[in-house]
This record gives structure tokens, sequence and C-alpha cells, in this order.
């Protein structure tokens, strides 16, 4: 436990929490929306520094990210805690035990252990991922700023909720993210997440504006999210407002946790979904969760060969050099790096 990161005292002993855009107001003694930062006499302090719950070698693919390094390692590291309450999170064992349990799990990792464990394991990146990086801000940051020193680049798999001045402070370390767009609803927002769809759309502009290469992933739900004319507004919007460039990650849901009501996502809506992105301008719309052929694969915008070719989460070959196609020279955004 240390003092918390962007806080300011609100009177009576309550704080204002300023780390996401929920901005929690906490009493003394209580703990904010993520469960993971708490009110002690007046000052908030996080209970998650270094307390590690998950931490795993993954390709890159499996954020997804697939024009950052293709083919890398990233080792992929995880407190407890979660400031959204989806209904259908896969990772909710760890997401949402703080809301479950008092005590707060894990085994002590330090920054520097956890730079120094992805050094060993032949990864060019750290992870954060698989609960809400936000909420153990001061942990990532810390371990970026080394991760960067060390030569090692940091991403980023997030709800997109982080407060403005929280991503500014990390952007200088942050090389990657993929970022959740759910839906394109705030009725979905409300009622599945508890959050709000407008300040994700704010917080992908902030990515945008910030130059952090940015991939982003919506969950295809049958009955919730996958009409087609809303799923036309959301492709409309990264096209048209962060850009056509943008890769999209359409993906198959799975019933979970506390939404078994809801069938799995069908193939065919998923190519739907994917046919869709391309009608809205987008360069690279991929399909995950199903083995849909071909639907993994990047293609040059300028002359359709296929450049990067995946089965699940692995390469199969690689037609791009310097950030550029083998074949005709065009451009594949985000290889560069």
């Amino acid at each position: 436990m240390r003092e918390a990161m962007f806080w300011e005292a609100a009177g009576d002993g309550r704080v204002r929490c300023g780390l996401c855009r929920f901005g929690c107001l906490i009493a003394p003694g209580k703990r904010g929306r993520c469960g993971v930062r708490e009110n002690r006499d007046g000052t908030l302090h996080t209970l998650v520094y270094g307390k590690c719950i998950a931490e795993h070698v993954d390709p890159i693919e499996k954020k997804p990210l697939f024009h950052f390094h293709p083919g890398s390692r990233s080792y992929s590291i995880a407190t407890v805690g979660c400031n959204f309450r989806c209904l259908h999170c896969q990772n909710y064992e760890i997401s949402q035990w703080p809301h479950e349990h008092r005590a707060i799990p894990g085994s002590d990792l330090s920054p520097e252990a956890v730079v120094d464990a992805a050094l060993r394991s032949d990864c060019i990146s750290i992870a954060y991922t698989y609960t809400e990086p936000t909420i153990y801000f001061e942990y990532a940051y810390a371990t970026a700023v080394l991760a960067r020193r060390a030569g090692l680049k940091n991403v980023f798999v997030t709800n997109g909720y982080t407060s403005t001045a929280a991503l500014e402070m990390i952007a200088p370390y942050l090389d990657a993210a993929n970022v959740d767009l759910k839906a394109f609803s705030e009725r979905f927002y409300r009622e599945v997440t508890g959050a709000t769809l407008a300040g994700v759309l704010a917080c992908l502009q902030d990515y945008r504006r910030l130059g952090i290469w940015l991939e982003v992933t919506t969950l295809v739900i049958p009955g919730w999210n996958d009409d087609p004319d809303e799923l036309r507004r959301l492709a409309g919007h990264i096209a048209n407002e962060l850009g056509r460039e943008v890769p999209w990650h359409v993906s198959a849901f799975h019933p979970t946790y506390r939404m078994l009501d809801r069938p799995a996502t069908p193939a065919g809506t998923l190519q739907r979904a994917a046919a869709i992105g391309g009608e809205a301008g987008l360069q690279n719309v991929y399909v995950g969760n199903l083995p849909v052929a071909g639907g993994e694969d990047t293609r040059c915008p300028r002359c359709g060969a296929v450049v990067i070719r995946r089965s699940g989460f692995r390469l199969m070959a690689l037609e791009v050099h310097e950030g550029r196609c083998r074949f005709c020279g065009g451009g594949i955004a985000g290889t560069g790096f």
C-alpha cells in the first residue's frame, strides 16, 4: 500500500480521485469504484502496487495488437480490480474480486522484477492487461518508466476510461494500446458496463492526440450491439474521428459471468460486421475468437496482397519490411515501429 496519484482533498475527510473518468468521491475508510483505491484518514492509497495477480508471456497478437511488432512476445501483468462492472467480463474472477472480498490478493512483484522477467523471457514489450491497467496506474507507470530505460516497449489493453491527466503522464512511455469500444450506445454502456460511451470516445481522442498507436476491439454480442446500423455508426466513428488506418477487431462473444442468457456470436454476424467496417472505409478489419478464413490476415491497402498471414495467435507469413509492403512498397500502418 502506498499513496495514490491523482487525487485531492474534498472536505470532511473525503477525497476526489482523478485517475479515471468516474471521478469517485470517496468517504473515509471507503474505496472507489475500482475497489483498489482506499481513503485512509483523508489520504487516498492504492492497494495493489506490486501485487501481481497474473503474469504470462503472450504473443502480441493476443492483446490483440496486430500492427505493433507482429510476431513478438509481450510480458503481460495484472492486479485485481476494475472500474467497469461488465456483465460479460471474461476475467471476472480477478477483475471483480475486490467487490466480493475485502483482502487484496497477489504475489509481490516489483517493477524492477517485471522488467527483469520481460528481458529474460525475450519479450520486446510489457503489456498491462487482463484487468484494467488504469486502476493499477502507479504500478504500471513505475514499471513503464523502467521498461523504457531498458529498451522495452509498453502497451495497454484497456476499457478506455483513463482520465486525460493520467494518460498524458504515461503517454511518453506508452507505445500502443488496444481500447475496447464495446458498443455505440449510451444504453449499452450504462446497463452492461456502468460507464458512459461519451467517456470512452473522449479517451480515444486523447490516445489519438497523444500519438499512441491505437487499435480498437468490439466484442459483438447478439441482441445487444450487433444491430447493423449501430455497427455502421461505430465503424464510421473510427474511420472519421480516429483514422481509416486504425485496426478494428470484431470478436465473438461467448456466454460468461452474468451474461449467460445470450447465445455465442455466429460467424456470419462477425463477417457482416467486418464488411460494414470495410464499407466505412476502414483499411484493417479483423475477425477474432472464431475461425474465419482470412479473417486475421493483413492486406496491403495499396495492392491488396496479404502481407501478414495469421492462424490464431501464430504468425504464418510476414511480407512487411520497415513498415512497407514487400510487393508494392505501400505503407502498412503501425508496423514501422
